[in-house]
């Protein structure tokens, strides 16, 4: 019998997310140590162990959110990602303003071509 493994993220920050998440029931929240959310082999939200959320957005939507919350490029093993920003700490804890990003999110990612399935 395997033991499942617990997230590392805080605790407090994994309930927001998870409250993120719930606000769209077509997304299921994945990883049990590394919490993310994806659509056709894309994924579209990440939280990384210290309980930063990182979205992404497409250009128009990803200007517009830097512009009005500051927020920074997500960097992750010292490269920026394409298509990324972390969400700042006081919007994360005001769900009902960050699912309209959370939506765009997985409207974004919809357009995507799906990748392949991998065996």
């Amino acid at each position: 019998m395997s033991v499942k493994k617990s997230s590392v993220v805080p605790s407090d920050r994994l309930a927001l997310y998870e409250k993120l998440v719930a606000t769209n029931p077509k997304v299921e929240r994945k990883g049990d140590t590394n919490p993310y959310t994806s659509l056709n082999g894309h994924m579209f939200t990440h939280m990384t162990p210290e309980g930063d959320l990182a979205i992404r957005l497409s250009d128009d939507d990803r200007d517009a959110f830097v512009k009005k919350f500051k927020a920074k490029p997500y960097v992750s093993y010292g490269v920026i990602k394409k298509d990324w920003v972390v969400v700042p700490e006081a919007l994360l804890k005001k769900t009902t303003e960050l699912a309209k990003y959370f939506d765009l999110s997985y409207k974004y990612v919809k357009t995507l071509k799906p990748k392949p399935a991998k065996k």
